[in-house]
């Protein structure tokens, strides 16, 4: 899989008696057997206030790659493809238990997702073998 592009943003309210002001938005667009397709994961804005509790991110912006400011939000679309390699199927997720979103920022290698991000600001892409690279392991 290659990944062309990881982006997140926060929603704005379109009518007044919406909600969407309370929800992020983040997205992976990536080719795959020469089809593209982009992943959606639609949360909580709250989970960005307390990514501390389940990453060692403490505050935002995360890290930065060149010129590129790279925050919660952009991260979380691919982290879960990397988790859930079936998302790769679906055009979005939604999550509103913290538990669950939680879950897939367990045990993952965030300098080996900070080179996702490398290879986009770099390479214009980055070519994902194997998700599994991007889990720690136990020892």
């Amino acid at each position: 899989m290659f990944i062309k592009n990881c982006s997140g943003y926060e929603l704005e309210k379109e009518k007044p008696n919406t909600s969407e002001d309370f929800f992020n938005r983040s997205e992976v667009t990536f080719q795959e057997d020469g089809i593209e397709k982009t992943f959606q994961v639609l949360y909580l804005r709250y989970f960005d206030e307390v990514m501390g509790e389940f990453t060692p991110f403490q505050q935002a912006p995360l890290f930065q790659i060149g010129e590129r400011t790279v925050f919660f939000k952009d991260i979380v679309a691919i982290v879960c493809l990397i988790k859930n390699p079936g998302f790769r199927h679906r055009k979005r997720v939604y999550f509103n238990s913290q538990n669950e979103f939680a879950s897939f920022f367990k045990d993952l290698d965030y300098e080996k997702i900070k080179t996702i991000f490398e290879g986009l600001e770099q390479q214009n892409g980055y070519e994902l073998r194997s998700p599994l690279e991007f889990i720690q392991q136990t020892q």
